[in-house]
């Protein structure tokens, strides 16, 4: 009888909340969750993907040797990517493929702050939508908070590390070879905006990675409040 009490009085709290209400229904009577707790199961679960995922990009080879997002050549440079090879020019391949990842790993360096900013922000609708959703729904809300702000924060720091890392002075040279092969189009790319966007996709890959893994490995909640919000996504 305690318990359909309290169940009773905490039932307001959900008013509105037609989803997450029967949700709650269905869960065993060992203790309801407030919604300030929800939030602070999703914005802990979202923390974790940055920390364990993200942060990973930023070492030295986070993206070069991470073949889930490792940047590759835009299609438009696959043709100077091959016509130096043609013409025994590998190692300078090789090495203007593996500075646009440098970059992309110094970048994401700049990530945490507008990440943190998002996660702040995040309402109780928001964490309802994202329990209540996909495997990739708390990523889809941190993409859409995110990605202008993420744009705007990344691309000079691209355009810095091509100088930093050397970026800028390999590719000049690398388009400048493939552009004297007699007989080819000539190419000028915009390779800081393409580094940008791809930067940007990679960050996101690895936080659905982790997001994934909290939704559907139990032992990957690592806390007891991780584990009481998400027995709701369970139950649903």
């Amino acid at each position: 009888m305690r318990k359909l009490i309290a169940l009773l009085a905490l039932i307001p709290l959900f008013s509105g909340c037609a989803e997450m209400q029967q949700v709650i229904n269905q869960l065993p009577q060992t203790g309801i969750l407030s919604q300030a707790e929800i939030a602070s199961g999703l914005k802990e679960a979202l923390n974790n993907g940055i920390e364990k995922q993200v942060v990973k990009l930023t070492n030295v080879d986070g993206f070069y040797k991470n073949e889930m997002v490792k940047i590759l050549l835009p299609e438009e440079l696959k043709k100077v990517d091959k016509g130096l090879r043609d013409i025994g020019m590998s190692k300078l391949a090789d090495e203007g493929l593996k500075v646009l990842n440098r970059a992309a790993e110094d970048a994401v360096k700049t990530s945490t702050p507008i990440f943190v900013d998002a996660i702040k922000g995040m309402s109780f609708t928001d964490a309802k939508n994202i329990l209540l959703g996909n495997d990739t729904s708390a990523t889809t809300y941190l993409q859409n908070s995110t990605s202008t702000a993420l744009y705007g924060k990344f691309n000079p720091v691209i355009k810095n590390s091509f100088a930093k890392v050397g970026a800028d002075k390999v590719w000049t040279n690398i388009i400048t070879k493939y552009n004297s092969i007699p007989l080819i189009k000539k190419v000028n790319p915009d390779l800081t905006d393409y580094t940008t966007n791809k930067a940007l996709e990679g960050v996101f890959k690895m936080i659905a990675v982790e997001e994934k893994d909290i939704r559907n490995n139990f032992a990957s909640r690592t806390s007891d409040l991780l584990k009481r919000v998400f027995a709701l996504q369970d139950k649903k």
